[in-house]
């Protein structure tokens, strides 16, 4: 009886993961070219790391839920 391999595919996960890059480089560039202090900017990039949760916020609300 021979025995068969079966590798694990994970597919799809880089999609989310570039999604993600971009919209960090994209939210780090908004936030810190608004920034009026340095402190500004240092939470603009803590923003920026975040900025999904900002994404899914607004969207709730907006929705109603």
């Amino acid at each position: 009886m021979t025995k068969k391999k079966i590798k694990n595919k994970v597919c799809g996960s880089g999609c989310g993961g570039a999604f993600y890059g971009l919209g960090f480089i994209g939210a780090l560039i908004y936030y810190v070219s608004t920034a009026t202090s340095f402190w500004n900017g240092v939470l603009g990039v803590l923003k920026a790391i975040v900025w999904p949760a900002f994404l899914v916020f607004e969207l709730l609300k907006y929705m109603g839920m």
